[in-house]
């Protein structure tokens, strides 16, 4: 497998409202909540890096596609997140917006293939 071009592995951290690449990696069941998030479905998310690798960093996320666990996801945050017609006008700060099925380069190589995990 490829990596991403070293430009675009280290992003800085300041800018939250920008869709990432992450990995689902369990659930979260609230029983309780705001009636705003009923029918909402939240997913725990790892952030990953321009290598695929996780970068240490979690974030809960509501999910508009039907991911699951293990899955690697794009996520919007920020004001971006609420965005999608299951998150518009609700208070959702990050949002599962596309289930990847393969990450390829320019120079030809692949990054990530969801076929070959």
């Amino acid at each position: 497998m490829s990596t991403l071009p070293s430009r675009w592995a280290a992003r800085p951290r300041g800018r939250s409202s920008r869709v990432k690449l992450a990995r689902v990696v369990g659930t979260v069941v609230a029983s309780r909540k705001d009636p705003k998030l009923e029918g909402l479905t939240f997913f725990l998310l790892e952030d990953l890096d321009g290598k695929m690798k996780p970068r240490g960093s979690i974030v809960v996320a509501a999910d508009s596609v039907g991911c699951g666990v293990g899955e690697v996801v794009l996520y919007a945050s920020g004001s971006s997140a609420r965005q999608t017609n299951q998150t518009d006008k609700r208070p959702c700060d990050a949002t599962v917006m596309a289930i990847i099925d393969s990450i390829d380069l320019a120079d030809g190589g692949s990054l990530y293939s969801k076929a070959e995990g």
